[in-house]
């Protein structure tokens, strides 16, 4: 009976911690897109975001992005919790730079609607991702292994520029990164019982992680159902 008890109290104690660090991570994510968008605005109404194209800094941009995101990634565990809370919000602001394009390209309104859609696509595959019993991890492998090719051959469709081949390759992508948030926030609730972790970090790791699987789910889906301007 003992016995009994004191399982059904680790079990409440480790849904606690599961909740705790989950909702962390959802608000450290959310923080994070509001950054983004926040600052994505201002490069486009200033006009600002013409001085980065016409001046060539946006490959700049992007090579600063992948510094950090590489940095965030492999420094990880050794880096406080406060450098790495600058790198994530650093990557934040730096991608609003360059997602300022998205409001020269596409209509407002079709921009606001399709950010409500991929959020609610999001909280879908989050709450399957959390509340799933089955074992994610065989999955990492054929995701990731998955969007590699579907990048590469992106790349490759840039010099054959055939619109068909892109938009089939948006939809690849975008039903990977359903997968890959699934996966994701099943990780970070693993992850979240792990003792060897600084659970200090972890909510800000797996914000990131967030961060980026509903970026690219946007970016997709705006790509593929975006209205553009005339």
């Amino acid at each position: 009976m003992i016995g009994e008890e004191e399982n059904f109290s680790d079990a409440i104690y480790n849904l606690n911690e599961d909740n705790n660090v989950l909702s962390k991570t959802f608000f450290w994510m959310f923080l994070g897109l509001l950054g983004t968008a926040l600052v994505s605005w201002y490069t486009y109404s200033s006009g600002l975001f013409l001085t980065v194209l016409v001046g060539g800094f946006f490959e700049f941009l992007l090579i600063l992005e992948i510094v950090v995101v590489l940095l965030f990634s492999f420094l990880f565990r050794k880096l406080p919790a406060t450098i790495v809370g600058i790198l994530y919000f650093l990557y934040a602001a730096i991608n609003g730079v360059s997602l300022a394009t998205i409001f020269y390209v596409f209509d407002l309104n079709s921009i606001i609607l399709l950010f409500v859609v991929s959020s609610l696509l999001f909280g879908g595959f989050s709450l399957y991702g959390y509340v799933t019993k089955k074992d994610l991890s065989n999955w990492r492998t054929l995701l990731f292994g998955t969007l590699l090719a579907g990048l590469v051959a992106s790349l490759f469709n840039l010099f054959f520029q055939n619109s068909t081949f892109d938009i089939i390759i948006d939809w690849i992508i975008l039903f990977i990164f359903f997968g890959i948030t699934t996966y994701d926030i099943n990780k970070i609730k693993q992850l979240s019982l792990v003792d060897t972790i600084d659970q200090d970090k972890i909510h800000i790791y797996g914000a990131m992680e967030l961060y980026l699987d509903f970026i690219n789910i946007f970016l997709r889906i705006l790509s593929i159902f975006g209205k553009k301007k005339d």
